[in-house]
């Protein structure tokens, strides 16, 4: 029998957690066709100052790289989140009416997120923020496959999940995956396979809280 890769055993290990978010209202409400425009356009503002702040992560873990293929590979992420997701939500700003300024991006869930994953990244090392973004993009790479294949009448929101589950973003939760198991394979000590273990939890719970703050 193989021997169960780093990132396989994060998942086992996170399996509960990993469900619980999978299983959320927000989820839920989007494969059901029934998140509210008020919750929606809240999860926008939210998640788009997430984004502002994974530029920054992303740029910790591109520092803190050990090879030009990572590097390289963590350039094209922070070309993306810069010029393909923050357009996106500029766009969606100004086709909604949104103010985003009008907002409070500073309750406690989101702001913990925010925190929570650059602190990760800061004062972490590179294997710290790669485990930390795999439990974000496994996560919605998961669900985000089996809503696209549900009717979403928001053509706003449809092009969110299907951003989730294009081959770019496929790719990313890939790559996040392999670079885990790469370590795995190279002999990481048990210490430092946990550690990382507990950060990917750590994150998956800061993306719960996260995402019930449109609710809120």
């Amino acid at each position: 029998m193989a021997a169960e890769s780093l990132s396989d055993r994060i998942l086992r290990d996170n399996a509960a957690v990993f469900q619980t978010m999978l299983d959320h209202r927000f989820v839920k409400d989007i494969k059901n066709d029934t998140l509210s425009k008020t919750a929606f356009e809240r999860y926008l503002v939210y998640e788009g100052a997430f984004v502002d702040t994974a530029i920054s992560i992303f740029a910790y873990a591109a520092a803190t790289a050990q090879t030009m293929e990572q590097k390289r590979w963590l350039i094209a992420v922070l070309d993306a989140l810069a010029n393909e997701q923050i357009s996106y939500f500029e766009r969606s700003f100004a086709g909604r009416g949104i103010d985003p300024s009008s907002f409070d991006v500073d309750i406690p869930p989101v702001k913990a997120f925010r925190s929570g994953m650059l602190c990760i990244a800061s004062e972490g090392a590179f294997l710290d923020v790669v485990a930390a973004m795999f439990a974000a993009e496994w996560m919605y790479w998961t669900w985000s496959k089996e809503a696209s294949a549900c009717h979403i009448s928001d053509p706003l929101l449809k092009e969110w999940v299907d951003l989730h589950v294009s081959a770019g973003f496929a790719e990313q939760a890939l790559w996040l995956k392999r670079e885990l198991d790469l370590a795995g394979e190279g002999g990481l000590p048990e210490p430092a396979c946990a550690r990382l273990s507990a950060v990917f939890g750590h994150a998956m719970q800061l993306e719960i809280d996260f995402h019930d703050a449109p609710y809120l």
